[in-house]
């Protein structure tokens, strides 16, 4: 393991993206959903037309090679020229051998998805050796438990919340003869119990869940913290606070609220083929229906509904008219065109998704904004740091590592 970067390098290229998001804020944070021709697109005709000339085969395409877009774009945002430079990491995804070799067999992931299978043994293989005995934060049933158990000599102990993945995860534990066991314990308490010499590790615990490990983990001086964050928007916090005292006093800092974090986390690339089709016609559905609204209502404003359920799309577009509009206390007319409104609503899907790309091209560096905070702020705590990618964005679009160890005593750990 390389020795990692100053605390300098990390928080610099903090700020680059913190003020390059600054800068083109206009063009991010308008909801194209919400928001049916974003203000930007007076101050930017040209790229407007850029986008809105791509066929659906571009868009599906460029929307998983935002490079591309941003390298397209540039002649008329030249700043996004820089998005290679930005959103480039350290590659730390070990050699294919090793990950296979760090994967449960099929025979003994019992209630492991595929892809969560995978996912675990590349997190896995990417932080060996494991040298300490290991607590896995949020694990669910311990499926990351049960990889990291196969890899160490030690024990792995677990938390969870939920006390039906507790029993079940312990009973998987039993029947494959792991050296796991799982407790039932809410992280989110004020003092959670953290066992000496512990090193802690976290595959895709979500928003404030991560944010917790990183606080109480430091604060207790744990040997090792290893995480890959996910669904960073999942905060009690209306307003989104960075952890680094560095990003905290940074004058010109970007402010955001949780609408505007879940953009990082905007992709659906492990997404079926099934799920994806059937998210395009709900999001048709909705612009549809949002479109009759602003008619009926007479005002030009988004009213949002709650979720509905893929069970009843079999029910067609004025069912779910009628039902999104009981749950705003509306009845629609007799008369209400609803042939019209869902080709408005395919239409807008066909403008949303333009639009939706461009501000996908920030994706990335917005969720690099968030995690060089964190690391930051476990440097400013004694650690050094270890910080990139431990798998392939076609296993997890989520597969940004950070991997700290306690400075004092270190250097060996880190030679």
């Amino acid at each position: 393991m390389s020795v990692s970067p100053a605390i300098d390098s990390f928080y610099s290229r903090w700020r680059s993206l913190n003020d390059w998001l600054v800068r083109h804020q206009t063009i991010w944070r308008p909801a194209p959903f919400i928001e049916p021709v974003p203000e930007w697109v007076q101050s930017h005709r040209e790229l407007a037309q850029l986008l809105m000339g791509l066929s659906d085969a571009e868009c599906a395409e460029l929307d998983g090679k935002p490079e591309k877009l941003a390298s397209m774009a540039s002649q008329y945002l030249p700043e996004l020229a820089l998005y290679a430079n930005l959103v480039t990491v350290p590659e730390l995804a070990p050699e294919p051998a090793d990950v296979v070799a760090a994967t449960l067999p099929e025979i003994r992931a019992t209630d492991m998805p595929g892809r969560k299978r995978e996912q675990a043994g590349a997190f896995t293989a990417a932080l060996k050796p494991l040298q300490q005995p290991i607590l896995d934060w949020c694990c669910g049933k311990g499926h990351l438990s049960r990889t990291l158990a196969a890899q160490s000599q030690h024990q792995v102990e677990g938390y969870e919340w939920d006390s039906k993945l507790v029993a079940d995860g312990n009973r998987l534990a039993t029947h494959f003869g792991d050296s796991v066991h799982i407790h039932c314990q809410d992280v989110m308490a004020p003092h959670v119990p953290l066992p000496d010499g512990i090193h802690i590790a976290a595959l895709h615990a979500c928003g404030d869940l991560h944010r917790q490990l990183l606080l109480q983990g430091a604060a207790a001086g744990v040997p090792r913290l290893s995480l890959s964050p996910c669904c960073y928007h999942k905060t009690a916090e209306g307003r989104y606070k960075v952890l680094s005292e560095r990003a905290t006093t940074h004058d010109g800092r970007l402010m955001l609220n949780r609408d505007d974090v879940r953009l990082a986390v905007r992709e659906t690339v492990t997404a079926p083929t099934g799920v994806r089709a059937q998210t395009t016609t709900l999001s048709q559905w909705r612009l549809g229906f949002d479109g009759l609204l602003r008619s009926l209502r007479g005002v030009d404003a988004y009213l949002p509904v709650p979720s509905y359920s893929p069970k009843l799309m079999h029910q067609g577009f004025a069912a779910f008219c009628h039902w999104a509009a009981s749950k705003k206390q509306l009845v629609l007319p007799a008369h209400t065109d609803f042939d019209t409104w869902l080709a408005h609503g395919v239409q807008r899907h066909k403008d949303v998704r333009r639009y939706e790309l461009i501000r996908h091209v920030f994706r990335r560096p917005m969720e690099l904004w968030l995690v060089l905070d964190y690391a930051v702020f476990l440097e400013e705590q004694g650690y050094c740091v270890r910080f990139g990618r431990f798998c392939a964005r076609s296993l997890t679009p989520r597969n940004l590592l950070l991997d700290a160890v306690k400075k004092k005593g270190a250097r060996e750990r880190l030679s």
